[in-house]
Order: C-alpha cells, then sequence, then structure tokens
C-alpha cells in the first residue's frame, strides 16, 4: 500500500466573534489549504467535515459545506470526537486514502462558537461529561483540569510558577503568529500580581492565564496517496504514525489524575506505527487547553518522565531553540481553541515547520514532527506523527 502524504494546510484567522456564517468560516480554511496544495474542487475524492455539534446551529454541516464548497457529488463524512475532531478526522482521512477508496481527502475543522452565549458554552462543554452522573453537578472543564493540577503538584511539587512559565512561553510566540486571539506578552509578574486580570481566580488552582478561551475559525488539511502527492506537491509531508484511544468518560473510573492516559496510549500506538520514540521528535504541537494540560503532555508523550516535565519548561527546552519544541505558534493559550478547528490547526503548524515555512517560528532542520490532540478532559487521546 502508498504511503500517506499533507500536500495542502490552511487555517481561517481564529478570532473571538466571527462576522459571518459557519460555511463562509469554513471556506476560509478550506480555500486557504487549496491555494497551498493548487487543487481545484474537483481533485478533491472527498471530504471530512469535523466539529462538536452541540455548538452548531447548522444541522449535518457535511452537506452544506459540501454544497458550498463545490464539492459535490463526492462524498462527505461528519467526524466528532470534542476537541480532537480534526484530528480524529485525519485519522479517517488517513484510512480512507490507505485502503485505495479514495486518493485526496479533505478534512475541514471548524468551530463558530460565539453563535452561542460563554453561560451556554460552559453548560455544553461540561456536556462532555457523562449527563447523568457527573455533569448535573455542576462540573466544567476549568474544575476537571484543576483537580489534575491539583493532584500533578501533590504527587510531584509541581507549582504556579511552573505553570506560569508554561504561559509565558505561550505568550511569546503568540505575538508572533498574526491568526492568533490573543497576541500580548504575559509575564510571570502579571500571573503572580493578585490585581492583575490575568492571575485572577478560575477554578484553584487555575487563574485566568492559565486557560485558553473560546474562539471562531476553520483549519484544512488536504492529504493524498503517494501517486497523487508527487504528482501535485513539491514538499508532501507524510504521514507516519497515527495514535487514537479512549478511556472512562466519568473521573469516578480514572485510574490516576497526573497524566491522561488516553494520550499516553495514544503515543504508544503512533510512535510504535511510525518507528521512533520520544527523543526522535524535533518538533511538537500538544494541546494546551490549559497550562497543566500542556504539563502533563511532556510527560505523557515520553519528552520527560513523570514529575520531571516541569524541568523542561524551567530549562526552556520546549522553546524553539530547545531541545524540543513545543507550541511555538502559541499554542491554544494564545491561538484560542475553536473546538473542531483546532487539531488541523495543529497539524498546520507542524507541516509548516517540516517544510521550512513557519517564518519567525521556525525551528532549524525539523525532520520529525508531532500532534497531541485531546478531546474532553481526556476522553478521547490522538496523537499523529508526520515526517519530512
Amino acid at each position: 500500500m502508498s504511503r500517506v502524504a499533507v500536500i495542502g494546510v490552511g487555517q481561517s484567522e481564529f478570532v473571538r466573534a466571527y462576522p459571518g456564517s459557519v460555511r463562509e468560516l469554513a471556506f476560509e480554511g478550506f480555500k486557504d489549504a487549496m491555494r497551498d496544495a493548487g487543487l481545484t474542487p474537483r481533485d478533491i475524492g472527498a471530504s471530512v467535515i469535523c466539529s462538536a455539534p452541540e455548538y452548531d446551529k447548522q444541522r449535518s454541516p457535511a452537506g452544506v459545506f459540501a454544497e458550498y464548497f463545490g464539492l459535490n457529488p463526492q462524498p462527505t463524512f461528519y467526524v466528532e470526537s470534542l476537541c480532537s475532531s480534526s484530528s480524529m478526522g485525519l485519522r479517517l482521512a488517513y484510512s480512507l486514502v490507505k485502503s485505495g477508496l479514495h486518493e485526496v481527502v479533505a478534512i475541514i475543522g471548524f468551530q463558530k462558537m460565539s453563535e452561542i452565549s460563554s453561560a451556554e458554552s460552559q453548560e455544553r462543554m461540561g456536556r462532555g461529561a457523562d449527563i447523568q452522573w457527573e455533569s448535573p453537578f455542576g462540573t466544567m472543564m476549568p474544575a476537571y483540569y484543576a483537580m489534575y493540577a491539583r493532584a500533578h503538584m501533590a504527587a510531584y511539587g509541581t507549582s504556579l510558577e511552573d505553570l506560569a512559565l508554561i504561559r509565558v512561553k505561550a505568550a511569546t510566540y503568540g505575538q508572533l503568529n498574526d491568526k492568533a486571539v490573543y497576541r500580548k506578552a504575559v509575564t510571570l509578574e502579571n500571573l503572580s500580581n493578585p490585581t492583575d486580570r490575568m492571575a485572577g481566580p478560575v477554578a484553584s488552582p487555575l487563574r485566568v492565564g492559565d486557560c485558553c478561551a473560546n474562539a471562531d475559525g476553520s483549519s484544512c488539511v488536504i492529504v493524498a496517496s503517494e501517486e497523487k502527492a508527487k504528482a501535485f506537491c513539491r514538499k508532501p509531508v507524510w504521514i507516519l504514525g497515527v495514535g487514537a484511544a479512549t478511556t472512562s468518560v466519568n473521573l469516578a473510573g480514572r485510574e490516576v489524575f497526573t497524566g491522561l492516559t488516553a494520550a499516553r496510549e495514544a503515543a504508544r500506538q503512533a510512535y510504535a506505527m511510525a518507528g521512533i520514540g520520544p527523543g526522535d521528535v524535533d518538533v511538537a504541537e500538544v494541546h494546551d487547553c490549559f497550562t497543566i494540560a500542556e504539563m502533563m503532555a511532556y510527560e505523557d508523550l515520553g519528552f520527560a518522565k513523570p514529575g520531571e516535565g516541569r524541568e523542561l519548561i524551567r530549562s526552556r527546552a520546549t522553546y524553539k531553540e530547545g531541545r524540543i519544541p513545543v507550541n511555538v505558534d502559541g499554542g491554544l493559550l494564545s491561538k484560542g481553541h475553536p473546538i473542531g478547528a483546532t487539531g488541523g490547526s495543529q497539524i498546520r503548524t507542524i507541516v509548516l515547520q517540516l517544510r521550512g515555512e513557519a517564518g519567525p517560528i521556525q525551528v532549524k532542520d525539523p525532520e520529525i514532527g508531532l500532534v497531541h490532540n485531546i478531546g474532553g478532559v481526556g476522553l478521547y487521546g490522538n496523537v499523529s506523527i508526520f515526517g519530512r
């Protein structure tokens, strides 16, 4: 069977409130990727549309987008796995191409979260947990991740300053990303000053600065068979490994609270498929919906031993010039988190890195890139590995 490559990537600007319709928003990422790949709609054999439907007013957006993008009568699919939807979409598209069923597939992720109020958004996020046994009691995303932060602190001595250093790094690179929502510097002083908005409490120990923001946005990734990739693309980026796993939706069923078991299993699968280990990764995008999520990702992916992730951020090993650069596009903490578009945005960053086209955030000569994308509170784990 032939290899599968990414031949085009695109992304809209991530914003707090997009003024147009969801089809117009999704088209921005699609148009960007199609120009990048040099394709026309008739070159696309199938499309995979990805979002979290509880935020969408448009039911069955896949059919709406296929019509608007000129992709009929090609088949379209809809994929949902909460915040990891477009990484799961990549897995589906990879399978469609690898099987020989299609030669070129577009993965389009989107979310227009401003269509509902902040309170409604939080309520829907809570319903990502079990609606019978957990979410009726008021659990929300910041509270869930705060539990993990408390557990990590208790087990390993992780400090508030360690988490703050992750946000400082995110802001350092977010200022360089013209598609990010938050493009301002953040300092340790901001996060330690009780009168500063960034230090305001959300769910102890997490503060405003420890949390990413909702956003509207879209992304698109186009994958192709080896034959088509070589025909269409000067710099194909090969998909070397895809891992995916799930775990108990109820936190009462979780064995540990110092890491995400679904992420660890997805990483194990992806590394085995790619035939590499953590030390072979040159640049990574990880799901930093909260600062503690990035800290746990360091350890779940094997970049550091359990409890030693803090040493990576303290030593600046995860900065652009460090041993393992992580989220040098600002991550979710700076870009914002349009749920269905997030994984595609992460993939776009890694593809640009491996092509040597990442501009001011370019890592020196990367050959292997990794994307870690989480759905819910570690319910879904997706890890994808790419090679130059």
